[in-house]
């Protein structure tokens, strides 16, 4: 899980120092309510703070799974709730370091994160929004936030969907249906996977 996290963050990185980021850093993404440099911001939280949570304390809480995560998180699909309002700003706050500073501490992160991941025990854990997590499943939360902003700036640039490994999508889609399942039932996300006819609207949006 760690190898594929680096691996897939160091994409991310590459595409974030892409040109077209730089001089698009003030337009519109196709996010609602997020510019360009605002969706850069979030996607490179992406790797910082899997090393602020690294450093920061961690309740005794019982761990959570990545799918659990999610599920327990409340307005993810409405634009306007607190949770996205907060998820906004704290984008916004990246991206107003400007484009060269954020390139710079997301690649210096990934660097540090490339030494550290590898020796963290396989125990370990952390804490993201007050949820204790071990770190394979915190990573298995960045795959998919990875994966899909990644998808998210490269349409708002017209540029290609970055390449990179298969298994992140594996990991990202995973835990989507995951969470899809624990929120509405397996018969339900069985239903929108195979019968159109008696699927419920919407079921497989989980973000």
């Amino acid at each position: 899980m760690r190898a594929l996290y680096l691996d897939t963050a160091a994409v991310a990185v590459q595409l974030l120092g892409d040109a077209a980021v730089e001089r698009a850093w003030a337009g519109v993404s196709v996010l609602r309510d997020f510019e360009v440099g605002g969706l850069a911001g979030h996607l490179a939280r992406s790797v910082l703070q899997v090393e602020w949570y690294l450093d920061a304390e961690i309740g005794d809480a019982e761990p959570v799974t990545a799918s659990e995560y999610y599920a327990g998180l409340l307005g993810v699909t409405e634009p306007d709730s607190a949770l996205n309002r907060g998820v906004r700003r704290r984008a916004e706050e990246v991206a107003a370091e400007g484009h060269a500073a954020v390139l710079g501490r997301t690649l210096a992160a990934l660097g540090r994160l490339q030494a550290r991941l590898p020796a963290e025990p396989e125990y370990r854990r952390v804490e993201a929004l007050g949820r204790v997590l071990l770190l394979d499943e915190y990573l298995k939360t960045r795959l998919v936030e990875l994966t899909v902003h990644m998808d998210d700036l490269a349409f708002s640039l017209d540029l290609p969907t970055p390449v990179y490994p298969e298994a992140a999508y594996t990991v990202a889609i995973e835990t989507l249906v995951s969470v899809a399942t624990l929120r509405s039932g397996p018969l339900i996300v069985l239903r929108a996977l195979s019968r159109g006819e008696r699927q419920a609207p919407d079921v497989l949006r989980v973000l």
